[in-house]
């Protein structure tokens, strides 16, 4: 039985890499890929995957959040996700979302491919490592807004600016900014956007 698979990979040179690899297996065909999150769902609905190798970090949206888009759908495939991103903070999000599975893209040729194998089988595989760490790191301590203004500020928008983007006073926007510090044990707005990113967390 031939196992159908869709990539979603922005980065030309990583796809083909993807695709030449995994149609060297006799039961695999790669029948799509897309460079862009926002056409995953069009993909799945169009080619019928059995699973859909998602990177995590697209243009249009993330892998992530094509992901929930998948499942919100009630689409049938089964869902890899590949990141470069070492944080575990994306694994929690990941799992949150229906993701299947969870490999960094470090990773061999041939655990990929038995990790393709064991997902589409029903299994659930995600990196040793980053699951680790996220066990050692803990769940997310942002609540959805705070991560929201934490990356208006990642962006360089002002007090004001975040203000005005998030419908807030200038003193709520200053309470969530104390709450994120105090939260992530850091002292100022750039070393809480470093940590939460270095973390998975954004």
């Amino acid at each position: 039985m031939t196992t159908r698979i869709l990539i979603a990979e922005d980065v030309d040179l990583i796809a083909e890499a993807f695709i030449a690899l995994l149609n060297t297996e006799d039961d695999f065909e790669v029948v799509k890929r897309v460079s862009r999150g926002d056409e995953v769902v069009a993909a799945v609905e169009e080619f019928r995957p059995d699973i859909a190798l998602l990177d995590v970090a697209m243009p249009g949206c993330t892998g992530i959040e094509a992901t929930a888009q998948v499942r919100a759908r009630g689409l049938d495939c089964r869902i890899l996700l590949l990141t470069a991103l070492e944080g575990a903070g994306h694994l929690q999000q990941a799992l949150q979302a229906g993701a299947n599975g969870y490999l960094v893209k470090t990773t061999t040729a041939d655990r990929l491919i038995a990790g393709i194998r064991s997902v589409v089988a029903g299994g659930t595989v995600i990196d040793p490592q980053l699951a680790a760490d996220a066990l050692r790191l803990g769940p997310n301590p942002l609540t959805a807004r705070e991560q929201e203004l934490l990356r208006l500020l990642a962006q360089g928008l002002s007090t004001d600016e975040v203000a005005e983007k998030l419908f807030l006073s200038r003193g709520t926007v200053r309470n969530y900014v104390s709450n994120v510090l105090e939260k992530l044990g850091t002292h100022s707005r750039g070393e809480a956007v470093t940590l939460a990113r270095d973390r998975g967390w954004l």
